[in-house]
This record gives structure tokens, C-alpha cells and sequence, in this order.
């Protein structure tokens, strides 16, 4: 007889091992499937996490290069050890994963090793072994898009994936794609000594992003050396002794040309993967991008089953996909779970790091909201002159008549952190004189929230 659970998640990434993990907190028999070795998925294994354990290496080893002799901080023959900084990634990788499998230990959570395979409502195989559940919830997330005429092979044309396991610092490094995941591992191995070129589609960066903050950007990563050839396609790669060859063209159509790469990094965006788990036979409905249909509620258009994450609609993001799962858990439980899309954050972990969420500029402008907008640069901010990290500043959008908080965005230092002050303050409606009369410690990076607030009415203190 199948072992029967009250809920069996199908895939262990932030959506699904958290949705696991708050169902077992509410009282349910919870499965999830998982068909790597270890669980977290794409983001614990070979995306958030080791990409960041690399940005924060190649962050230290620029500064102890470049930024500690401004600090009377003098280091003679420097040198890279490559091998031991990929070495301390895959550290920091496996602390998590084994974080996460004590965590379902402790919250009995049952990890079916194997790949899943939904045979009708209620039903999965896994592997050949047969499970029973009440609700099924599809976390299986995304996959890296392809590039016709790039063939990816993950040693001189790579994803993500190969971008991180690189096992030494290419002479040039082109990435294909100007958005987060592109941009990151460009600063990584432009900090490590690689030329780095970078070829968008867009006549911009961070498409989606507001328009003022990715200018700002584009400026501040010129200046650390980063070439970019915006407005332009790639239509074709060919591999050789001598590395890649990228074929380039126009993108309103022109003369082609071939640029050369020791290494080339897809990084085109993500795509919803939900191959092989029987839901088309099933009848469960996609969009016209692959993505699973689902009501308010995260139902599928198959009773009994649901889905969350990559798979669905909305930003690719892990945050998200966490605060999908918590929601689907609890609505299984009868409560009412719930997620404010209006106030997700969005963050590039780039030096500066680049933060945004809630509307842009052209967002308002497009949808004819009265707005006024407040300004705060970071070489007028007391901390991060101490820091010596100047680059940036933060942007404030409030409603002219209410005043309410509707966008804020942020190029500087911490931005990620800092962006959560005002992701509260939309959370529960604030305004942004409320933000002002907020007592700001000093001296913090946070006080230049503080002045972009008052800046909204005209009336920063301290520029």
C-alpha cells in the first residue's frame, strides 16, 4: 500500500523547503521530492549561495588590491589562490544544504530522494515507488534560457552553473545577457583580473529596473572596467583552439562582427521548468512562457494540486518563492495565506550593490500617477564617506497627494539591507514624512533613507 501524506512538495529549492517546513509546523504530514544529491535547490547549490560566497571573495581580494592602501592598510605581493576561494565556496554551499536536511529532520519532514512524477490527483511516483497525498504543491523552479547558435557546454560557453566553477580567471570574459545574473559574475571575475564585455539586447541594463538608478548603474560599473555593447544581438558562437568566436549584429539589424572570448557566460534570463512531472497529461494548464497557471490561491487548473516559485508567474526570485510557500502551506491549512507582490525586493549584488521595489518612474508616469520624488546621494552620507564608498544614492517615490511610499530604489553600499527599511514602511502604508520622523542612529548608511524621505517635501537636512 502507498505511504499516504497529507502534502508531498515536489522540489526541495527556498519555495518548496519552506513550504515544507511550515506545513510540518502546522501540524501536517509533509514529503518532499528532491533529485539532487543534497536539497536547496538551484539557489543553495549553484546559484545564490555560491555566487555570493564568490562576490564577497572577489569584493575582499579588490579592496585588499586597491581600496587598503586608502586606509594606511599596506599589503605587499598579493596573490590570488583561486582554487582555495572556490574551495571555501563549496563551504559555504554545503553548510546550507546540510542546514536545510537538519531542518527537515527536525520538523520530520520526509525527503524522497528521486525524481517525481505526478500519475493523477493525489498521486506521485517517485522513482518507481508509488505515494499518496492530499494536496501535491509543483516547486521544481526554473532552468537557465538557451540562445539559438550558442550551444552552452558548460567549459568555454557556460550558465551560471559553469560560470561559478571556473578554475582559473579568463584573459576575456563576455557575458551574454546585461540583467542581475549576468552583471554579478561579470564583477566577480572583472575583480579576479578578467576583461569583461558585456552584450545586451536592450539599449540598457537591468531591464525593468528604474530608468535613473540603471544609468547610474551602467556609469559605476564603467568605472570598474566593465565594457558594455548595448543595442547589440549575438546570432551565433563558434568554438575553437583559440576560444570562443561570438558573432554580433546590430540589434535594429546592420553589419555584422566577431568578437573573441576565452570564456562566454549565457546569462539571458531563467525559464519555468516542468518537464517530465506528467502535467500535461494531467491537464494542467501553462501560459504561453511554459509557466503553470494558477488562481489567487496557487491552484492549478487540476484539483488537489497547486504550485508555487519559478514555475508560476512573477519574478524569479527565492524571497518569493519562500513567502509563495508559507502562503500555500497555510491556505492547506485553512488559514489565509497570502503575498503582497506590490512590495517584493530585488537586489543585484554587484559593489555597489543595486536595490529596488514597488514602482519605477516610468511606471508611474505610463499609469498617469502624480508623484514627487526624493534624492539622497551617498557622498553626502557621513558613513559611507568613512567607508570610502561614495558611489550612489537613494530614490523615494511617494504619491503627490498622500505622500504614500509607492517605489524606492537604491544604488550604494548595502543597498540590499537598506531597502528593507522602506519595504516595511509600504508593507504597512506608510508615508514618506513618516519615514523622516523616524529616529535614524548616526552615523548610518540609514540616515541617507532618512534624507531621501525629507527630500520628497524639499527639506533634506545635510546636502
Amino acid at each position: 500500500m502507498a505511504e499516504a501524506f497529507d502534502v508531498i512538495i515536489i522540489g526541495a529549492g527556498p519555495g518548496g523547503y519552506v513550504c515544507a517546513l511550515r506545513a510540518a509546523q502546522l501540524g501536517m504530514k509533509v514529503a518532499c521530492v528532491e533529485k539532487r544529491a543534497t536539497l536547496g535547490g538551484t539557489c543553495l547549490n549553484v546559484g545564490c549561495i555560491p555566487s555570493k560566497a564568490l562576490l564577497q571573495s572577489s569584493e575582499d581580494f579588490a579592496a585588499a588590491s586597491e581600496k587598503f592602501g586608502e586606509h594606511g592598510i599596506l599589503i605587499d605581493g598579493i596573490r590570488l589562490d583561486l582554487a582555495r576561494m572556490q574551495a571555501r565556496k563549496a563551504e559555504v554551499v554545503s553548510a546550507n544544504v546540510r542546514g536545510v536536511e537538519f531542518l527537515f529532520k527536525k520538523n520530520k519532514v520526509t525527503w524522497l530522494k528521486g525524481t517525481a512524477r505526478v500519475t493523477a490527483p493525489g498521486k506521485i511516483t517517485v522513482d518507481g515507488t508509488e505515494y499518496e497525498a492530499k494536496s501535491i504543491v509543483i516547486a521544481t523552479g526554473s532552468e537557465s534560457t538557451t540562445l539559438p547558435g550558442v550551444a552552452v557546454d558548460e567549459r568555454q560557453i557556460v550558465t551560471s552553473t559553469g560560470g561559478l566553477e571556473l578554475d582559473s580567471v579568463p584573459q576575456h570574459l563576455v557575458v551574454i545577457g546585461g540583467g542581475y545574473i549576468g552583471l554579478e559574475l561579470g564583477s566577480v571575475w572583472k575583480r579576479l583580473g578578467a576583461e569583461v564585455t558585456v552584450v545586451e539586447f536592450l539599449d540598457r541594463l537591468v531591464p525593468g529596473m528604474d530608468g535613473e538608478i540603471a544609468r547610474a548603474f551602467e556609469r559605476v560599473l564603467g568605472k570598474q572596467g566593465l565594457t558594455f555593447r548595448l543595442s547589440t544581438k549575438v546570432t551565433g558562437a563558434r568554438i575553437g583552439n583559440d576560444g570562443v568566436a561570438l558573432t554580433l549584429e546590430p540589434a535594429q539589424g546592420g553589419e555584422a562582427e566577431t568578437l573573441h572570448a576565452d570564456i562566454v557566460l549565457l546569462a539571458v534570463g531563467r525559464r519555468p521548468y516542468a518537464e517530465g512531472l506528467g502535467l500535461e497529461e494531467l491537464g494542467v494548464a501553462r501560459d504561453e512562457r511554459g509557466r503553470v497557471q494558477t488562481d489567487g490561491h496557487y491552484a492549478t487548473s487540476v484539483p488537489g494540486i497547486y504550485a508555487i516559485g519559478d514555475v508560476i508567474a512573477g519574478p524569479m526570485l527565492a524571497h518569493k518563492a519562500e513567502e509563495e510557500g508559507v502562503a500555500v502551506a497555510e491556505i492547506l491549512a485553512g488559514q489565509a495565506g497570502h503575498v503582497n507582490y506590490g512590495v517584493i525586493p530585488g537586489v543585484v549584488y554587484t559593489w555597489p550593490e543595486v536595490a529596488s521595489i514597488g514602482r519605477t518612474e516610468d511606471e508611474l508616469k505610463a499609469a498617469g500617477t502624480a508623484y514627487r520624488v526624493g534624492k539622497f546621494p551617498f557622498t553626502a552620507n557621513a558613513r559611507a564617506r568613512a567607508m570610502g564608498d561614495t558611489d550612489g544614492f537613494v530614490k523615494i517615490l511617494a504619491d503627490k497627494t498622500t505622500d504614500e511610499v509607492l517605489g524606492a530604489h537604491i544604488i550604494g553600499p548595502d543597498a540590499g539591507t537598506l531597502i528593507m527599511e522602506l519595504a516595511t514602511a509600504m508593507e504597512f502604508g506608510a508615508s514618506a514624512e513618516d519615514v523622516s520622523r523616524v529616529c535614524h542612529a548616526h552615523p548610518t548608511l540609514n540616515e541617507a533613507v532618512k534624507e531621501a524621505a525629507l527630500a520628497v517635501e524639499g527639506r533634506a537636512l545635510h546636502i
